[in-house]
């Protein structure tokens, strides 16, 4: 089992800065990818970022240029600049143990994931 605990949220004025990290616990030597996912009030989860290892990343189109996922010795960060009101939303992290393609971008799925955190809030206001 593997748990994952996010934290960095926060509110923000837009234009601004925040800084994800996700800390994971247990069977961390499993862990094969991980991603960050966001979701806002009456929408379905859907796919930020991800690396797998290799050191392969992948981002979604709208955030591309302005976040940066990245493998820390705990887990995993998610450095997001340039925040716009559309990227309010609650952020999860999430981890693959068991490699399912050699495909990053098969990691914009969330069936690719095995263990999931509870999320942290990020709020950009105007």
């Amino acid at each position: 089992q593997v748990q994952l605990v996010e934290s960095g949220g926060g509110v923000v004025q837009a234009g601004g800065s925040l800084r994800l990290s996700c800390a994971a616990s247990g069977r961390t030597f499993s862990i094969v990818a991980m991603g960050w996912f966001r979701q806002a009030p009456g929408k379905e989860r859907e796919f930020v970022a991800a690396w797998r290892i290799g050191g392969s990343t992948h981002y979604d189109d709208s955030v591309k240029g302005r976040f940066t996922i990245s493998r820390d010795d705990a887990g995993s960060t998610l450095q997001m600049n340039d925040l716009k009101l559309e990227d309010t939303a609650l952020y999860y992290c999430a981890a693959q143990a068991r490699i399912r393609s050699y495909d990053v971008t098969a990691l914009r799925s969330r069936s690719q994931f095995d263990y999931w955190g509870q999320g942290t809030q990020v709020t950009v206001s105007s």
